[in-house]
């Protein structure tokens, strides 16, 4: 595995290599993030992981400084899978000129997280952007548990990007329901816990909740009980009315973001 930091030497790496599958992370490697980089490795020739936290798409400055940090075991990790690079870019190779203060993205961004993190998905987006141009994969590789931010990605890279595809990853869970997380990591036993009786909650009322026989403020009265001081939202929505061409069949999933202290979580079901 080659560890590159310096764009134009990622530049070089990459030139004609046509069937080159890329998978952003922002480090913290767990099981989630290995599952994609297998899959990448599974159908294309080359693939590249890029380990960059991104300041940009964090509206507080006290997440950014608690995101877990572990370049060392992340290395580790990476070099079991015998990827072909990791690619480390400084922030200052990543934004010469700055923020992209006009990126165009869908209007969906304003719903769930987007009312809780403005400009979040922004600096997603704008950085994603930014990563194409310069390693010009095949096809990029993200998880569903990000599910707003994997269909906003989506509608831009197919708009802007239409040579590289977007692979939807399905959501990969700890023992205990709880998908993976880099934030898991902030996470101590207890609070793990009172996250798998929320997944166990949601996952075996979500029937009741699309048919409404129980009602959401209902389930925000047992989260808060378990000891959640702060529920972002709950919400029920059809995924294949989220973004145009809209599918005729109904999918329902029920969306939730949540602090576990000052662990801020979300799901979808």
């Amino acid at each position: 595995m080659k560890i590159i930091s310096q764009k134009i030497k990622i530049k070089e790496f990459v030139q004609n290599k046509k069937k080159l599958g890329f998978v952003p992370t922002m480090g913290g490697i767990h099981d989630g993030h290995i599952s994609l980089i297998k899959r990448s490795i599974r159908e294309c020739d080359n693939t590249v992981v890029s380990i960059f936290v991104n300041k940009q798409q964090f509206n507080n400055k006290n997440d950014f400084a608690r995101y877990p940090r572990n370049i060392k075991n992340d290395i580790k990790r990476l070099n079991k899978l015998k990827i072909d690079m990791l690619y480390l870019p400084r922030h200052k190779e990543i934004y010469i000129k700055g923020y992209n203060k006009n990126i165009k993205i869908n209007p969906f961004r304003k719903k769930l997280c987007g009312k809780f993190r403005p400009g979040h998905f922004e600096g997603v987006v704008d950085v994603v952007d930014r990563f194409i141009k310069i390693i010009n994969p095949m096809r990029v590789y993200f998880g569903e548990k990000d599910f707003q931010q994997l269909k906003i990605l989506e509608d831009f890279i197919k708009k802007n990007h239409p040579k590289c595809r977007v692979v939807s990853c399905k959501t990969l869970r700890e023992k205990n329901g709880v998908p993976f997380s880099s934030r898991n990591f902030l996470l101590n036993c207890g609070e793990r816990k009172v996250a798998s009786k929320i997944f166990k909650l949601i996952k075996n009322s979500k029937k009741k909740l699309i048919l409404k026989v129980i009602s959401i403020k209902k389930i925000k009265n047992i989260i808060s009980a378990l000891g959640v001081k702060k529920i972002d939202y709950i919400k029920i929505l059809d995924i294949n009315k989220i973004i145009k061409p809209h599918q005729k069949k109904n999918k329902y999933k029920i969306f939730l973001a949540y602090y576990i202290g000052k662990t801020r979580l979300i799901d979808n079901i």
